[in-house]
């Protein structure tokens, strides 16, 4: 009678096979949790489609695992179940490598922004599917030639070039790392791709000496068993570990689910500590409002700059007002500071320059590639010409209507009733400053009542 070890279903794979169903749910909540809980707006581009797909190829690694290692009892009667199928195109280039070659591809985009000061000049839907050519082009030899048993084992003499695979993106992944160890990231990402790294080496390590005993020892029935259910816990810890090693997305991995401190943390540049970059304060200046003043010099102050992106959001044409101010904080970043420079134009051309950006600005197409293309995201005036564009069109549209609105309306009643509370203020500092208290009661032209002897009390018997 064949035993679990051939046909599956041994009591230690289905404990493997539920620590892969919690790896994989445990990962879907740490994609998704912060955007529900801190708000965040779904990225866009890249940004979005790279964790997604590594989702998507942790998915597909750990239910090839369990398909073409008989984890679950069955029998192979149809074609989806074939070990062509699981064994080598959703293990390999749908699975481990479409894994690793994300995490390469999310390497490469550090070394081009950071290092070179420029946008990857390869979209990724090109050069995501350019990296994982290598193993495509591995499980069409395999599928060409036919090595599997029906136990989905592949032979010695195919074990070793298909091990070599993981080794050669690793070795990528470090020399990559060591291109930019000397940037000083802001958010820990040189860190995280150590931490990747380390975690990838020690996990492919295990998990090789697994794989290389289960395909070459299949007469020891407890070995057979053992690696079995250690080759699906370790991809279970790779899954989830690599994932939430994640840099793609730097807002979001400051706001950590554990700190409560980092709640507030709701813009870039809040989290880059540019100045003045929160929300308004009681301090910030009262601005004399002049309707015949260059818009350029009001939008200077942070009062009037509020009051107008309220407005240019009810029409529904605040993407502008929004990227002027964003440009303004861009601005308080020294040159000298340019890695610093680079997260904030990052964040800006993803937000508003990007074709199909949340946020998308109205410029010209020239404007727009000069931006995208440019040899130096640092440079002081990246976003000159967009500014200027912008500004024009702000002038013949929201500024005509926003003078006669409610909210310069508004916005003239609260300057006019913090210019009451500030004289209130002089007026109440007056009254007991040590000038005025030291007026005697015989030198007071306006004392006609007696008063009483002063008390014990200060200014008690004074104030009746």
């Amino acid at each position: 009678m064949t035993g679990c070890d051939i046909i599956g279903g041994c009591p230690s794979d289905y404990v493997a096979l539920s620590v892969a169903i919690l790896s994989f749910l445990l990962l879907l909540l740490r994609s998704t949790l912060p955007f529900l809980i801190h708000k965040v707006p779904r990225p866009k581009g890249s940004s979005f489609w790279i964790p997604t797909i590594q989702i998507v190829a942790s998915f597909n690694l750990l239910l090839s695992l369990a398909m073409s290692l008989n984890v679950v009892r069955f029998h192979r009667k149809h074609w989806w179940q074939s070990c062509y199928l699981w064994a080598v195109w959703v293990n390999g280039p749908l699975g481990f490598g479409l894994l690793l070659s994300c995490r390469l591809i999310q390497a490469a985009h550090l070394y081009s922004v950071f290092v070179k000061r420029r946008l990857f000049p390869i979209r990724s839907y090109i050069s995501l599917p350019l990296a994982l050519l290598p193993w495509v082009a591995w499980a069409t030899l395999l599928h060409v030639k036919q090595p599997l048993n029906n136990r989905c084992h592949m032979g010695t003499q195919w074990v070793g070039p298909y091990m070599c695979f993981p080794v050669v993106y690793i070795a990528a992944l470090v020399c990559i790392t060591g291109a930019i160890h000397h940037i000083e990231f802001k958010f820990d990402e040189l860190k995280d791709l150590w931490r990747a790294i380390l975690v990838t080496m020690f996990s492919v390590g295990v998990w090789v000496v697994a794989y290389v005993l289960n395909e070459t020892h299949e007469e020891k029935t407890w070995l057979q068993v053992t690696t079995r259910c250690l080759l699906l816990v370790v991809a279970s810890f790779l899954v989830v570990a690599f994932f939430s090693i994640s840099f793609s997305h730097p807002l979001v991995s400051v706001m950590s689910l554990n700190k409560k401190e980092s709640f507030n943390l709701k813009t870039m540049g809040e989290a880059l500590g540019i100045p003045d970059s929160g929300s308004l304060s009681q301090n910030d200046a009262t601005l004399d409002v002049d309707p015949n003043d260059p818009l350029d010099k009001l939008l200077q102050n942070k009062r009037f700059l509020l009051s107008f992106m309220e407005f240019a959001d009810s029409c529904l044409a605040g993407e502008s007002v929004h990227f002027y101010s964003e440009v303004q904080q861009l601005e308080k970043i020294p040159v000298t500071d340019p890695v610093k420079r680079i997260y904030m134009v990052r964040h800006i051309i993803e937000k508003y320059i990007s074709a199909g950006s949340p946020m998308e600005v109205n410029i010209s197409h020239r404007t727009r590639q000069e931006i995208l293309t440019t040899l130096d995201l640092a440079h002081p005036d990246l976003f000159k010409n967009a500014v200027n564009e912008l500004l024009h069109l702000i002038n013949m549209n929201l500024a005509k209507d926003y003078w006669s609105s409610m909210f310069f309306l508004k916005f003239k009643e609260e300057a006019a009733m913090r210019s009451v509370d500030r004289e209130l203020e002089q007026v109440n500092g007056w009254n007991f400053s040590p000038r005025l208290s030291s007026v005697h009661c015989p030198d007071d032209p306006f004392n006609q009542i007696p008063r009483d002897p002063p008390s014990h009390d200060g200014h008690g018997s004074y104030l009746q």
